[in-house]
Parts: C-alpha cells; sequence; structure tokens
C-alpha cells in the first residue's frame, strides 16, 4: 500500500478530508521520528512500539571474497509488535 492509498483509507473511515488526513498523518509520523531520534521510545498499546537501539562494532566475512570487514557502531530504529496487533495478524480470537 502505497502513502496515497493509505491517506484515502484513512480519509473514508474517519470522515477527514484526504487533505487533512494526510497532513494528520504527516505530523504523526514527523511526532514518531523525532521522539525516537531523542532516544526515547512511542508506544501504541496492543500496536507496537517504535525504540532507537545502539548495535555495537563487529567483524564480519563478505561472503563472496571470504574478507574480514569492520562494522562501525550504529544506532538502528526498532519496532516491537503489540500483541493486539500480533494475534490479529496470526488470526488468533479475542476470548
Amino acid at each position: 500500500m502505497t502513502k496515497a492509498e493509505f491517506v484515502s483509507l484513512v480519509a473514508s473511515k474517519s470522515k477527514l478530508t484526504k487533505k487533512d488526513s494526510e497532513a494528520a498523518l504527516d505530523a504523526i509520523l514527523k511526532s514518531i521520528q523525532e521522539t525516537v531520534k531523542k532516544g526515547e521510545s512511542v508506544t501504541f498499546v496492543g500496536f507496537g512500539t517504535f525504540s532507537l537501539t545502539q548495535r555495537a562494532a563487529r567483524t564480519a566475512k563478505v561472503p563472496s571474497t571470504g574478507k574480514e570487514i569492520k562494522v562501525p557502531a550504529k544506532k538502528a530504529v526498532k519496532f516491537k509488535v503489540g500483541k493486539n496487533f500480533k494475534d490479529l495478524v496470526a488470526g488468533v480470537k479475542k476470548k
């Protein structure tokens, strides 16, 4: 699904215009990015959590040559799926 298709879906479900839906989506995504960049997590209960993680430096091998290279440490974004979302995708029925 593209962003435009998603905006149309949100607009139809929320009774907002496509313009308002796109503005809201852009604000939400930018807010998540800014918050995670600061090192804080963003949690939507039942949906999931966006957080920042630090990956340690390591040595890796290039499969085609067998040569070892050094991979530097870096920050990465992590998303942990919430239970309700996971159960919905898995087809688990609520009791």
